[in-house]
């Protein structure tokens, strides 16, 4: 498989975790490309790509091409990463497409300010809590991972529509344009992919028959050659997409939300006897939000507030800056256990504060404040495991995935993140349109008592998060590692490799990885108890993962979930962009 042989290569290069580097922080020009040597010679899957004109990183090739060829027409870093990501949604569709949801840090060169956009949609107006709850059976205590009652609104086309509206600079149609022809004429699947879209074949059928997913005629129609899935290499279309595409290309989002596609998608809806109608498509809307930041050793980091989890990225960091992690020694036993019990104790506060802000909002002041991580902080032993974590103080309250970035000449920079949730999604493809819906709704609470609790109109809970890296309010990186709740665990590695440990931008990426999981879980009944899993990469040494048992731990060597990076770094002095990509997908980087 595609995944044990990339595990089995991070293990090859990232013995113990130690990673030769090529980076220093002395200075941030021309840091993460290369840079003075500092302990012998560097090490990485590839060399870190360079441009000057433009800077594409997407999980996918062509998407990476797709991107690049429009700025190559004189199009700014919005208009090439709504062009990737229309293409990325029909390459990659066991991680996103039109029928998610979408988020992104934009830096404008022009205001000099960062434009954070929450484009997640939202939960069926004509359906309460009492009556989802009829619906899915009394006895439940949370929602369907798939089928009907898990769909919320897609909002990632009225993402695009927003940046467009605010940054665009080419016609919507000449953006949609390649993914069109791509649909028409097809694309050769790659392996990740592939492999990918059997797992979700059986899947989907399995469910289907067991009653979980109303439809699967349509998913089959559109998505399956011959009634398999797609292999590597083979050929594949989506004609359907094409005209979806299209559309949205000559009438701009509202064709996906008022027009002809909205009544479709309402109509399939009611067929099949799920909740969602025509208003429901009709009345969504993208939000242009002010991204949160920390300080991390001098440089701000920056995330979106919920109904994402970006704010764990910011806490975990705000916790980990009073340790000295680079004598500690990267991914030995002391990082790791530290590392590990931080995680714990602000997935706490995640399970029990982060929720959409229209419905509630925590004091985010004292949520990343100095004060607050010292107090949480008082809760980590260096020799014992955490089993158990209580959320924090109560005067918080105050009332599958891609990622992709892209920059241009004119320093625009764009950090954007966009799934359909659990791999493909619902299992369901409205009539005709060659798109699945997404299933982010199972992540609402049936919990009337807990501020993620599903209600009409609301935005479900959510695991995507872009991030972007300021210092002295200059534009340095715009980066994300997408993986459900790996991501702000990755995020803040990808940081700390970087800002700690002064590895280049393809080294912070393929150094081995550690995933903990089994933390409370802001959608469903019950606390961990037990202390959770700590997952490790296999390049890190047995003999740390044995002091880590020793501690408490309970350790498990695996090939994932470590997600999946791509970051860009501008030089500001130069306005060289080096680009980076995960090694661990089919990904690519891309320069000119």
């Amino acid at each position: 498989m595609a995944l044990k042989a990339m595990a089995q290569f991070v293990g090859a290069i990232a013995v113990g975790g130690m990673m030769m580097t090529s980076g220093t922080l002395a200075n941030d020009s021309q840091n993460k490309g290369g840079g003075d040597r500092v302990t012998g010679e560097p090490f990485a899957s590839r060399s870190v790509v360079l441009g000057m004109n433009g800077m594409a990183a997407t999980s996918h090739p062509l998407a990476s091409q797709v991107a690049l060829d429009i700025l190559k027409a004189g199009g700014n870093a919005v208009d090439a990463a709504i062009a990737g990501n229309a293409a990325i949604g029909l390459m990659e569709p066991t991680g996103n497409g039109i029928g998610g949801d979408l988020y992104a840090i934009i830096w404008d060169p022009k205001t000099k300010k960062l434009h954070g956009l929450n484009a997640s949609g939202r939960a069926p107006l004509g359906q309460t809590l009492e009556q989802l709850r009829d619906n899915i059976g009394r006895d439940k205590t949370d929602l369907p991972d798939f089928g009907s009652y898990s769909v919320s609104v897609p909002g990632a086309v009225s993402g695009w529509g927003a940046m467009h509206e605010k940054f665009g600079s080419k016609p919507m149609s000449d953006l949609m344009a390649p993914a069109v022809t791509y649909a028409r004429e097809g694309f050769p699947v790659t392996q990740v992919i592939a492999d990918a879209m059997e797992v979700y074949r059986a899947r989907y059928e399995r469910l289907h028959a067991s009653g979980e997913i109303e439809e699967i005629d349509n998913y089959k129609a559109t998505f399956l050659i011959d009634g398999k899935a797609p292999v590597e290499g083979q050929v594949f279309k989506n004609p359907d997409l094409a005209n979806t595409l299209e559309a949205i290309g000559r009438e701009g989002a509202d064709a996906f939300y008022k027009g002809e596609i909205a009544r479709t998608m309402g109509a399939y809806m009611e067929r099949i006897g799920g909740p969602l109608r025509y208003r429901d498509f009709a009345e969504h809307t993208a939000e242009w939000i002010e991204p949160k930041s920390v300080n991390y050793r001098g440089y701000d980091v920056w995330e979106l507030p919920p109904n994402g989890q970006g704010i764990a990225a910011l806490q975990m960091l705000q916790m980990l800056e009073s340790y000295d992690l680079k004598a500690m020694g990267h991914n030995s036993a002391d990082y790791l256990h530290l590392m590990t019990e931080v995680k714990k104790v602000v997935y706490e506060d995640r399970a029990r504060f982060y929720a959409d802000t229209a419905y509630y909002e925590p004091n985010y002041d004292y949520l990343l404040s100095d004060e607050y991580a010292a107090e949480r902080n008082k809760l980590i032993s260096m020799d014992t495991a955490l089993k158990q974590v209580d959320h924090g103080d109560p005067k918080l309250i105050d009332g599958d995935t891609i990622y992709m970035t892209v920059a241009d000449k004119d320093g625009m920079m764009v950090s954007l993140i966009q799934s359909n949730y659990r791999g493909m999604g619902s299992g369901l493809v409205p009539d005709g349109l060659g798109f699945i819906f997404q299933d982010r709704g199972a992540l609402f609470s049936l919990d009337p008592n807990h501020p993620h609790v599903y209600a009409p109109g609301k935005r479900p809970f959510h695991t995507i998060i872009p991030a972007f890296m300021t210092k002295d309010g200059v534009p340095l990186m715009s980066f994300g590692l997408m993986g459900g709740g790996m991501q702000p665990q990755g995020h803040v590695q990808i940081v700390v490799n970087i800002v700690d440990f002064g590895m280049n931008l393809q080294e912070a990426g393929d150094v081995a990885r550690w995933h903990h999981r089994g933390s409370t879980q802001p959608y469903l009944p019950g606390r961990m108890t037990d202390g959770g899993t700590l997952q490790l990469e296999s390049g890190i040494l047995p003999a740390v993962a044995e002091e880590l048992r020793r501690r408490g731990h309970t350790v498990e060597y695996t090939t994932g979930p470590f997600g999946g990076y791509q970051a860009i770094w501008r030089d500001p002095v130069t306005g060289v962009l080096f680009g980076a990509t995960e090694m661990r997908k089919d990904g690519a980087a891309q320069g000119y």
